[in-house]
């Protein structure tokens, strides 16, 4: 498994991520949610917006997205998480089993189209992600 950062933005991921493109160098995916097999899961207005970016370099993981819930407000300072992948299934399940007790759960561990995933705030107020793919 490998630890690295997610960050959330307020409709501004990809000029974000393109810019930390020209500081840190590397490989820059992005994914808008009108582009994904999510998009059904959206509203129109929603399409235009970051599902995922990765940026990828030889020193340096960052993963981001845009702020996808129309029903909460996007908060500056909660906008940045740890972010747990590329382990299996089951250590996934393990890892994410000791974080739930007194933790706020924003993603219960589900599958996805992209695989496992879930979210939550733990008990010392910590955001964390984890994704885990299904093979």
């Amino acid at each position: 498994m490998h630890l690295s950062t997610y960050l959330l933005f307020e409709g501004n991921c990809k000029q974000a991520m393109e810019h930390y493109l020209t500081v840190f160098g590397g490989e820059l995916t992005i994914l808008l949610v009108g582009d994904s097999p999510m998009k059904g899961m959206f509203p129109e207005s929603m399409h235009h917006r970051v599902l995922n970016a990765m940026l990828k370099s030889n020193n340096l993981a960052i993963s981001a997205s845009d702020w996808l819930r129309p029903t909460e407000t996007f908060i500056q300072g909660n906008n940045v998480s740890l972010y747990m992948s590329g382990g299996t299934v089951e250590a996934t399940k393990e890892i994410y089993a000791h974080f739930i007790e007194g933790a706020n759960i924003t993603d219960p561990l589900t599958e996805q189209p992209f695989g496992l995933y879930g979210a939550l705030q733990d008990r010392f107020g910590v955001c964390w992600k984890f994704h885990a793919a299904i093979n």
